[in-house]
This record gives structure tokens, sequence and C-alpha cells, in this order.
């Protein structure tokens, strides 16, 4: 109880410490307000949540054997990006990526310690970074980053944090569970994960704070409640870890489905070579498995159910911070972003993981709701990018943009959901591979040793997963995307 009340104190203080701060922002450089018919407002707020490992399977995207009743009621006050897309496929330098607001042509950005790596280049002209130069409080629970508390914890050896000097505060709450790192990888109370021996999944006959995002809701409810009684603006992130592997989550949540009724994906065959490299490393290596899920369909469809129900668990966390939202009359001066970092194969392309460039892996929901918007409750169906969040923000919070970015402000969507795309979304993997992904066309190069492999052509007009087509069928179609490629900012 003492450690909890210290922790309350800690988020009051800084709080109130801020407050004074801010009025002094406020007075000398007016940032931090913006007028409208000549009326003096202030700032919003921006409530940011990331889900982990979310495909574009939802209720509201038109998946009916999902059940996403949160999610789905919120996609019917914002906007719902429907083709989404993602820099990387795999945790840390997707995340880095969006923090950055740039792509990652730079193989440097590539590892999941893309953020450890290189904060010290950008960090101050980072999402987070940047509005707290504008006066904003900032705070990152969960994972946001990479690494869970962004390394404030006692998970990893000593350190440098992640992402330090850009959040007032960075952790993850005080739990069952002995480490950041254990959370992450959680199994029911406080269980750790034994890497290589562990299920890949797991169900537990009991109430949501038996897995860590339950305490990850807990937690973010009591700072909104906190952060209401402030008049600092502030950027809170909030990172829940499912449905990351394991596919963990109480019983309740698999109960909501049949397993039968969950279909198998269309394109389940292993494609190949230039793709055939792909092990599912991350599924197979890291856990215990009585057999091989892309073999044993049984197995296969087991994991399938899992992972619904870890879906079906985070949507309910998830609820629980948009219904504090309305309870505490937020959303009259808040933004609320909700994405995630990427995107999971089930078994498509014979794959069980995200490490491809493959649509599965890099497509995920992205929601944006903001106090005034236009025509909420109809999605867009533009193409756009986690690159293009950091200027949409700073647009609705009506603060300078950084110059170098590699998105565009969504604004055109969000006024007009039948805006058309902007521009294409671009997406990069190790061993040299790259890919673009325009209305129609999805090219992947695999150039490993700057040697191009091999190239794959889908074509999504007849199916939005896509029809795999022979590249050499379409010259002019591969020149042209590869001259987008290649044309990437730097």
């Amino acid at each position: 109880m003492f450690k909890y009340l210290i922790k309350k104190y800690y988020i009051y203080s800084i709080s109130i410490g801020l407050s004074k701060l801010c009025i002094l922002i406020l007075l000398l450089s007016g940032f931090n307000l913006y007028f409208s018919d000549g009326s003096e407002k202030k700032s919003l707020n921006i409530l940011f949540i990331s889900i982990d490992d979310l495909r574009n399977d939802l209720g509201s995207l038109g998946v009916t054997h999902i059940y996403t009743p949160h999610l789905d009621s919120f996609a019917d006050e914002s906007r719902l990006f429907s083709r989404h897309f993602v820099q990387v496929p795999t945790c840390g330098s997707s995340r880095a990526a969006l923090l950055r607001g740039k792509r990652a042509v730079d193989p440097i950005y590539l590892p999941n310690t893309a953020i450890l790596d290189t904060y010290t280049k950008w960090r101050e002209r980072s999402l987070p970074g940047w509005f707290r130069q504008h006066g904003y409080q900032t705070f990152s629970l969960g994972k946001i980053s990479h690494y869970p508390g962004g390394l404030t914890g006692n998970s990893w050896s000593e350190g440098p944090e992640e992402l330090p000097g850009v959040w007032d505060r960075s952790w993850v709450p005080e739990s069952p569970w002995d480490t950041p790192e254990d959370m992450m990888h959680g199994y029911v109370n406080g269980q750790p994960r034994e890497r290589g021996k562990s299920p890949a999944w797991e169900s537990f006959d009991g109430g949501d704070d038996s897995y860590p995002d339950g305490w990850i809701a807990n937690e973010a409810v009591e700072v909104l409640e906190q952060l209401s009684k402030g008049d600092v603006p502030w950027f809170f992130a909030v990172g829940f870890f499912k449905p990351h592997l394991p596919f963990a989550a109480p019983q309740s949540y698999f109960d909501i489905y049949d397993s039968k009724d969950i279909p198998e994906p269309e394109n389940n065959e292993r494609p190949s070579s230039p793709s055939s490299w792909h092990g599912s490393g991350e599924m197979l290596n890291n856990y215990g498995h009585p057999s091989d899920p892309r073999r044993d369909t049984d197995y296969a469809r087991k994991l399938r159910h899992a992972y619904h129900a870890a879906t079906s668990y985070v949507d309910a966390q998830v609820g629980k911070l948009l219904e504090t939202v309305k309870r505490l009359e937020l959303d009259k001066n808040t933004i609320v972003v909700i994405s995630s970092d990427h995107g999971f194969a089930l078994g498509e392309h014979g794959i069980w993981g995200k490490h491809s460039l493959y649509e599965v892996a890099l497509k995920t929901p992205l929601f944006i709701q903001y106090p005034g918007m236009s025509n909420p409750g109809i999605s867009s169906n533009a193409i756009v990018e986690s690159v293009d969040l950091f200027p949409t923000l700073t647009d609705l919070a009506g603060l300078p943009t950084p110059e170098g970015l590699h998105g565009n402000s969504l604004r055109k969507q969000l006024d007009d959901p039948q805006a058309a795309s902007q521009k294409a979304a671009y997406a990069h993997w190790t061993r040299g591979q790259a890919t673009v992904r325009d209305e129609e066309w999805r090219l992947i190069v695999h150039r490993p040793e700057g040697v191009v492999e091999g190239y794959e052509l889908f074509n999504f007009l007849e199916n939005e997963n896509g029809v795999r087509i022979d590249p050499d069928n379409h010259p002019a179609i591969v020149k042209e995307l590869l001259r987008k490629i290649h044309t990437q900012p730097e």
C-alpha cells in the first residue's frame, strides 16, 4: 500500500509541478493555445493506445468470426482506417518508425533494438519529445517502445533507458509478475515464460487481472482520473501486450468462440523461393509445441482459437479506457488514437508470425477520434502509414510539425472519409527486402547482399488479401513500383 501511495503522489506531483512550468511556456510562446472563432481554448490532450500484434480482423471491418465489441463501438465514433500499413513487421523497429515519423530505409533501424541503438540521433524530435518540448506532460505505460517500461524496470541488465528524456514517466504497474519482461510474456498470476518450453497458448478460469493487460488497464484508468484533474495538456501512451504471444487470456474469452467457426486462411500454401526462408521462428523457437501447426490442422485450429480469445480480451481492456474517457468527459478535449505495431500470420503463406512483408503482417487497424470531427463512424479506405500519425497529431493539436518526416497529415481523410490516398505505403525488412503497396499492387523485392534474388507481385482488385501474380508478365508495373521504392526519401 505504501508503494501504491508513493506512485499516486508521483503522478500528482508531476502534474502540479509542470502546471507552473506550462503557464510560463504559454505566456512566452503561445504554442499551447489555439484559436477558433476568436475564442481561446486549451490544447487538446492525446491518449494513444497501442495493441501488440493485432490483425486487421474486427467486426467493424466485416470480419464476422471475431468478437471485438469495444473497438467496433469506437469505430462508430471515430475514423477507422481500413488500409493502414506499418513500416516494419517487427515490434521494436515498427515502434521506432512511428515514434520517429520516418521509415526504416537505413538498416540500422530494422532490429528490435532500433530505438535503444539510435535514440541519441532523434529523441528530441521524436513524437513524445516534440510534444514535451511544446508544453505537454508525457507518460508511457506498458509497452510503447520495444521494452515495456522503456528499460526503467529491473528486467534487463543495467544500462541506459530505451528512450530517455522524452517521457515525464515511463513504467509498468506493480503486479504479480516480477519484471517487465515477465509481464510482456506473462502467463497466469505472475508466471514467467520459460523460453522454448512454455506453451504458445493458455487459458485460466479467472478475472481480467489474471493476465498482465488487466493490470495495465486498471493502472491506465487511475492515471486518467488523476490527469483529468490537472490543467496541463498531456500525451498519455498506453501499451497493451495482447494478442502477442503467448496467446493467453481468461477462459471466459475462449468461451466466446467455437474453434470450428474460425476459418482457415485461404492462402495457406507455403510459397516457393524467395520466401521459403521464413521458418516461423518466433512461434516455433520461443515456445514449446506438441506438434507443428504448419502440418497439424487440429493444433493450428487451437492456436487460432487462442489468438482470437486474446484479441477479445485486449478489446475488453481497451473498452475500460474508452469508458473512462467518456465518464470523465475527456472526450471533449482529447484526441484518442488506437493502433497496432503490425499484424500476425496465422498460417497465411504457410507462416506463423509477423516477420514478412506480406499484407497480413503489415496491415493493422488505425482509429483516430477528436472533438468536433466530421462524419465519425465512416471508415476510410485510403492507403495510410504509421509514419502519418506524427504529422497528423501535430496538425490536430495545432503544433508545428518537424521538418523531414516521411508521412503526411491525415487531415483530409479525417475531414472527408472518401478522400483519396495521398501516397503509397512502404515497408522494409532484413536481408535487403523492401515493399511498396499502392491502390492495386504490392511488390516485394528480395535482394540479399544487394543482389536482387526475386520479386513477388500481388494484385488486390479481385481479392482484398491479394492474388499472387507472375511479375514476369507485368514488366511495366514492376518497373514503376521499383521506381517508387528507389525514390523514397532517406
